[in-house]
């Protein structure tokens, strides 16, 4: 009996293993009807309209990484060029392809350190890691569009009670380890850790920003990062999304940071 359940085990495991390569996990991804929302500066047009697409229900963590750069040895720590990644790529990580934490004991620290959402990692890497699964970067837009639910509603952005909340998360001390992905309440798409757990790479994140005079478009200059301003936002009391826009006015493609991570959607 023994040798026909390690061939049970086999055959069950290359669906699996074929799942996590192109990014299917058992976490998946999250499929997202269209719709519109109203962004944070519309600039003039209106509702913005959203066709429907995919997004991982959490964010991409360390082991889903690991396994990428041991695919990809040029976006290891210590390989990746100078141009697409800063300094601190990687630099958390006890080695370039050791994802857990520097100085970590080993057993479940190393363990649980696979589950937390991979950080300082730049918007290069985040792009090249997307296209290695077929998939790619969520715009600014879908994020926004799927980050506006709570756990009952699509379009909690104007409710008093979820902006408190999302308020208090982003304002709570970041510490020097994240909590592992989906430990948050899935929102009303079954998408979890939108808010609170890491800032999030879009693919789009320098084309929303808006010049010092943000009533219209024909001063934006897309060198100057100065996305905080209230003047013509949409929704004045959506403090959490000013804070996303300012986080987001201060990236460069090659930044990393800390509490800064990504996840995937694909079309």
């Amino acid at each position: 009996m023994r040798p026909l359940i390690l061939l049970a085990t086999l055959l069950l495991a290359v669906p699996l293993a074929a799942q996590s390569r192109d990014g299917h996990s058992a976490r998946g991804m999250a499929s997202i009807p269209a719709g519109s929302y109203e962004p944070l500066y519309d600039l003039g047009a209106g509702a913005t309209r959203i066709e429907a697409f995919r997004i991982d229900r959490v964010p991409v963590t360390r082991g889903q990484f690991l396994a990428f750069v041991r695919e990809h040895p040029a976006w290891r720590r210590d390989s990746v060029r100078k141009l697409f990644a800063d300094e601190r790529y990687l630099a958390g990580w006890a080695g370039a392809l050791d994802a857990s934490d520097s100085g970590a004991a080993t057993g479940g620290d190393r363990v649980s350190a696979m589950d937390r959402p991979v950080t300082e990692v730049s918007w290069f890497a985040a792009a090249a890691y997307c296209r290695a699964r077929n998939k790619r970067l969520p715009t600014v837009d879908e994020w926004e569009y799927v980050a506006a639910a709570n756990e009952t509603v699509r379009d909690a952005s104007r409710d008093a009670a979820t902006t408190r909340t999302i308020l208090a998360s982003y304002t709570r001390p970041y510490g020097d380890r994240p909590a592992t992905v989906g430990t948050t309440p899935a929102n009303a798409y079954g998408v979890r850790d939108m808010h609170g757990l890491v800032w999030e790479w879009t693919e789009d994140f320098n084309s929303v920003l808006v010049s010092d005079d943000s009533r219209g478009i024909s001063a934006r200059d897309q060198q100057l990062f100065c996305a905080a301003g209230a003047v013509g936002a949409t929704n004045v009391t959506n403090y959490p999304a000013f804070l996303r826009y300012a986080v987001r006015a201060g990236l460069q493609g090659r930044t990393t940071m800390s509490a800064l991570g990504f996840r995937c959607a694909a079309s």
